[in-house]
Order: structure tokens, then sequence, then C-alpha cells
């Protein structure tokens, strides 16, 4: 089993909306078209993604062209890239996906990528997208009464 990628599509609170797990052999750029490909015929409403700066490149113009959208690229910093002298800054908007990774690691099995298919992986990630959700559900929901 070669490496694996694994791109997602979040709301801005962090929630999963779709993920296309696949080779490590295949860039970001492309990576991301396979996700947003079938990402736009389930969200129809999409209208602005942001990315980070490995997106770069022809997918703005091929998300205008194909699917109506504008891509955002989050931009670092030029003077410190990110950092300050006082420690690290949250790029906006950036940091949302980056929480999302971070929340799926909480998982032992999609700590690291144990699944033999990708179809596999990207079930086990909806698996822990919906668990998390219903956490947040039943921690807000206000008590019944009788």
């Amino acid at each position: 089993m070669s490496g694996r990628k694994r791109h997602i599509l979040t709301d801005t609170g962090g929630l999963l909306l779709k993920v296309k797990v696949h080779s490590a052999a295949i860039q970001d750029r492309d990576g991301a078209k396979l996700l947003l490909a079938l990402a736009r015929l389930k969200l129809a409403r999409l209208v602005v993604v942001w990315a980070d700066q490995s997106y770069r490149g022809d997918l703005a113009q091929w998300l205008w062209r194909y699917l109506g959208c504008l891509l955002q690229i989050v931009e670092r910093s030029k003077d410190e890239g990110g950092h300050t002298r006082w420690g690290f800054v949250p790029l906006p908007k950036r940091w949302v996906v980056e929480r999302t990774f971070a929340w799926f690691n909480l998982y032992r099995r999609l700590s690291k990528e144990y699944e033999y298919y990708p179809a596999s992986s990207e079930a086990m990630i909806y698996l822990a997208s919906s668990h998390l959700l219903l956490q947040r559900l039943c921690r807000f929901t206000p008590p019944i009464h009788f």
C-alpha cells in the first residue's frame, strides 16, 4: 500500500461536508478537483472555496469554469510566514480545516492510514465526523421536563 492523501471540504465551523482519499502520487490540485467535482453535485450553494498555497495554479480557473465557484488562497504573512516573535499566528479560514484534521486524529483508527481501500478510509472519516456532530448535538440539547 503506497501513501495516501486526504482532502476534506468543511463548512466555516469545521463540520465535514465531503472527503476524498486517494494515492499520494496525485497532486493536491488534482485531488481537489476530484473532491470538488463530487461535492458540487450535492452542494449547489457552494460559492467560495478557501484553500492554502499548495492549491495555486489552474485550480481557480477550473473551479470557475466547471463549477461556478471562486477560489481564494489563504496567504501567509510575507514577513513572518505565519509566525511572529511571540509565537504561531493562525491563518484565517485555514485553521478551520487543520482543526478538523486534528479532531480526526483523536480517533485511533484515523491517526494513521490503516485501511486498505480508500473508500474504507473515507467511510471511517464520515463515521468519526458523525460521532463528533452527535456529541455536539447532545451537549447543547436542553433537557426536556415533563
